[in-house]
């Protein structure tokens, strides 16, 4: 593995997707999801969190380290890939929509895609409590892009604040919902006070990039053994 290349996985929701549902890409089978665990720890590398992935990032340190994300925040993750995580001793950092905490994927509701629940307060501090990080995934999942200047305030910066008020913690990452961002909102990102900010961008980490438009490798439910390997290993993901 090139040292200056970090993998850093992109999931959203780890359950069966029906089939005939739009973008049956965005669920990973909880089957699915626990082999790729598994092939992690077999090639020896650490899942983790952005928070734990930070000193790889800024090339403090150099490792088999893959970072593991979730966005959107959904409570298939606490029976489906929290105790498969906990099982590698694994972290991983969840993007959570802070005014949808407890309700569902509104943003979804016109793109024949099944209502999906969020994880409640009650399950994002069980989260937190077995080692895991959230992040902020904006105040409402809009696309940044759109928004005026009030808006983005509140997407970006609200969200953090409403985040570590409720559960207590530092919330340093962020992740653009729908992979929109532009140089005025990486701008209010900064200023705002995280230190990422993840994109839908297809690739591995370099030291050379940003850290606040990192790519991210795509899983979805057909990333399956060996293409899997390849996206971890190799420039695939760069060639797509």
């Amino acid at each position: 593995m090139n040292k200056r290349k970090i993998p850093i996985l992109m999931y959203h929701s780890i359950s069966t997707p029906k089939k005939d549902q739009s973008l049956r890409g965005m669920n990973v089978p909880p089957k699915l999801f626990k082999q790729h665990m598994r092939i992690l720890s077999k090639l020896g590398f650490k899942g983790l969190s952005m928070k734990k992935l930070m000193p790889y990032i800024e090339g403090k340190k150099f490792g088999k380290v893959v970072g593991i994300t979730f966005d959107d925040g959904y409570k298939n993750l606490i029976n489906h890939a929290l105790p498969v995580l906990k099982h590698y001793s694994f972290s991983a950092t969840t993007y959570i929509v802070s005014d949808l905490i407890g309700k569902k994927n509104e943003w979804d509701s016109k793109k024949n895609i099944p209502e999906n629940p969020l994880m409640n307060k009650k399950e994002i501090f069980l989260w937190i409590d077995n080692g895991m990080e959230i992040g902020s995934h904006t105040s409402s999942h809009c696309r940044l892009t759109e928004c005026r200047d009030t808006e983005l305030e509140y997407e970006i910066t609200k969200s953090k604040e409403d985040l570590s008020r409720a559960f207590k913690c530092e919330v340093e990452h962020f992740c653009y919902p729908y992979g929109a961002y532009s140089t005025k909102v990486v701008s209010k990102v900064v200023k705002s006070g995280y230190k990422t900010a993840t994109t839908v961008q297809r690739g591995r980490y370099s030291l050379e990039g940003g850290r606040f438009t990192i790519p991210r490798i795509l899983v979805n439910h057909r990333t399956y053994f060996f293409q899997f390997i390849l996206k971890i290993l190799t420039n695939y993901e760069e060639n797509k």
